[in-house]
């Protein structure tokens, strides 16, 4: 099933400036997958040792997906799937 994932600004330069990607992918894993197949290098930005890095923050349709099954979510067609590092910032 057809899913978008957004890129993050800070993430764009692996993707060659695509904000939005159209991948298929039943699971957020799969979706993932989907993107490093055609941008390897995001692959190394966003897992370690094939889970997400604990800076990665990932929501489908808005809702964290820690919160679900993580990487197992399961996807519908149409979903949005973001992808949010967290960033310092502060004084």
């Amino acid at each position: 099933m057809a899913v978008t994932v957004k890129i993050p600004a800070q993430l764009r330069v692996a993707t060659g400036g695509e904000e939005e990607l159209e991948v298929d992918g039943a699971t957020v894993g799969e979706a993932l997958d989907a993107v490093f197949a055609a941008h390897g290098e995001l692959r190394d930005r966003i897992t370690e040792d094939g889970t997400l890095r604990r800076f990665v923050n990932v929501y489908v349709s808005g809702e964290d997906i820690r919160f679900r099954d993580g990487l197992d979510t399961e996807l519908s067609d149409g979903d949005e799937v973001t992808i949010l590092p967290a960033v310092a910032g502060g004084r």
